[in-house]
């Protein structure tokens, strides 16, 4: 398959986070079929059952390419014109993985070794896969990540914080209210400290920023709420323990915090020749904790369709990614 045969073939496999298998064993078959034409090795590391992430490699790697096999919901199949492949994943990272691929097509028909490919699980939700290979012991000198930077090597992103909100209250006729205590009321108390909280800026990555992404609660509109409940998701430009010890300190009792995720912001390498960027999303190279080597962060198409119903990749730029890539890994094993 062509690469944008390749690119479609996977946004067509639908794979959101915990549905990953199909696609893996898609890669294994297809990386194997590779590898045993041109000398290479490809191996399934088990994170949990039924999901895995694929790693080929050609000789010892001191390069290793890598993005994640998982999306986000809801799933739409692919379709092309002139210009764009669209879908879901089209850009994040279906069309990243196709371009890695055809590159190291091209690197090992000049007969070149010294490389991988790590694919991985679960980076939409909690990088369980980039845990997982950051236990194992493998490894590789540099590690090129891919999401989408329009093709630039972004100089840094930003991490993440994520906590859950629960509010306890007591039930009640609303008609009598001080017979009750408002779960509802007690989580929009919490939520209103926390939005007005400060947050750290850095001179590269910018502001930190702060999103509710949900809340529920309540039993009727005539029912004083017991229970109440929010996702808050911290956009952190450090290592994130000063904004956590803030979130704890604010709230008041009768709402608990609990602590889901946290991902450090990272300042990334550079290379010379290379445009360079800096994006406000996270990755799995923080749960990579630089067990597979300095990190890199680059890839085709544009964070801003990423996760939308409008989500494509540029033609040029997978056409245009093959060659960076390339370029990446000759210039990083030459050092």
């Amino acid at each position: 398959m062509n690469l944008f045969e390749l690119t479609r073939t996977l946004v067509d496999i639908e794979s959101i986070t915990g549905n990953e298998e199909k696609v893996g064993r898609f890669l294994f078959a297809h990386l194997s079929e590779l590898a045993a034409q041109t000398g290479g090795r490809v191996e399934i590391m088990d994170v949990e059952p039924g999901r895995f992430n694929v790693f080929a490699h050609w000789g010892e790697p001191v390069v290793t390419l890598s993005t994640h096999m998982d999306t986000v919901p809801p799933f739409f199949p692919s379709r092309e014109d002139a210009e764009f492949i669209w879908g879901r994943a089209a850009c994040d990272t279906k069309g990243i993985i196709a371009s890695m691929i055809t590159a190291l097509r091209g690197l090992l028909a000049e007969g070149l070794t010294g490389f991988g490919l790590l694919l991985v699980v679960g980076e939409e939700r909690n990088s369980a896969g980039a845990y997982a290979a950051a236990r194992t012991s493998r490894g590789s000198r540099y590690l090129i990540n891919g999401e989408p930077t329009e093709n630039k090597l972004a100089l840094g992103s930003k991490g993440v914080l994520r906590f859950e909100f629960h509010a306890h209250g007591r039930m009640a006729h609303s008609a009598y209210p001080e017979l009750g205590e408002s779960a509802i009321e007690k989580l929009l108390d919490a939520l209103d400290k926390t939005r007005r909280m400060p947050l750290p800026v850095d001179p590269i990555l910018g502001a930190s920023t702060l999103n509710i992404g949900t809340i529920s609660g309540g039993r009727a509109p005539n029912v004083i709420a017991d229970h109440a409940q929010a996702e808050i998701l911290i956009r952190l430009v450090d290592e994130g323990q000063s904004t956590h010890d803030a979130v704890h300190a604010l709230v008041e009792p009768g709402v608990e915090v609990k602590d889901v995720l946290t991902l450090p912001a990272v300042h990334l390498g550079s290379l010379p020749g290379f445009e360079t960027t800096v994006v406000a999303y996270t990755t799995d190279i923080p749960a990579f904790a630089g067990a597979w080597g300095k990190p890199f962060l680059l890839g085709p198409g544009s964070i801003h369709v990423a996760h939308t119903s409008e989500e494509r990749v540029p033609k040029i730029q997978l056409e245009n990614a093959v060659q960076i890539y390339h370029q990446m890994v000759r210039q990083l094993i030459r050092q």
